[in-house]
């Protein structure tokens, strides 16, 4: 198996983890139905193809950035690992208090905007929206370790990793955006579901990750 193949098991984790977040509402979510509804499939495909390029961003600054503090500070990525967990503990108990939901704007009708004008709102939503660089910094470190040297390949396969496991979720939404749009606006338990989902998956990684650390 390749260097930068993480084990078959952390795959396997890091695959429902993301599956779990392809499928909880948010604001990508929302753009993509309302680009979709307001001007058609393209748009909500270029406006996926937006995100998508986003998150390839995000991995690769997280990538070669934790890469770096693994070599030069491992006291400072393992400082990183902690508040990691702690932010996802955060994460699974604010989807539970807020309640999540989907709140799906319609763009005004008029001329439509250009495929690159759809493509450029998925990318700047994800590049501008500090959450998602705040994840992808906390979240991904968790499965690496700080004595692997070849952790920035491992993380770039997981960030990949991500976007092929969220394409199809993504795909789907598009291609059912009105029908999702009544589902989920009109499903209190539906939404309570994806948010207990979302938060049972992300305080297991946290317990996890701060159980490990605090045997070391």
């Amino acid at each position: 198996m390749p260097t930068y193949f993480p084990d078959p098991a952390i795959m396997a984790t890091f695959a429902v983890a993301a599956l779990v977040l392809a499928i909880t509402p948010g604001p990508d979510m929302a753009l993509f139905i309302s680009r979709t509804i307001s001007f058609g499939t393209r748009h909500g495909l270029a406006t996926v193809a937006g995100a998508i390029t986003g998150i390839t961003v995000h991995t690769l600054l997280v990538a070669f950035g934790i890469s770096v503090l693994i070599l030069t500070a491992p006291a400072a990525f393992m400082a990183l690992k902690m508040a990691g967990a702690l932010y996802l503990l955060w994460l699974a108990i604010d989807a539970l208090r807020s309640g999540g939901g989907l709140t799906v704007t319609r763009s005004h009708r008029g001329k439509p905007p250009s495929l690159l004008g759809s493509y450029l709102k998925g990318l700047g939503i994800n590049l501008t929206n500090p959450k998602v660089a705040l994840f992808f910094v906390t979240f991904l470190p968790q499965f690496v370790s700080p004595a692997d040297p070849n952790a920035s390949g491992k993380l770039i396969f997981l960030g990949l990793e991500f976007v092929v496991v969220s394409l199809p979720v993504v795909f789907a939404i598009v291609f059912s955006a009105r029908w999702l749009t009544a589902t989920l606006a009109g499903s209190p338990v539906v939404q309570k579901a994806l948010n207990w989902s979302f938060a049972a998956v992300f305080a297991a990684f946290a317990v996890t990750i701060l159980t490990a650390e605090a045997r070391r």
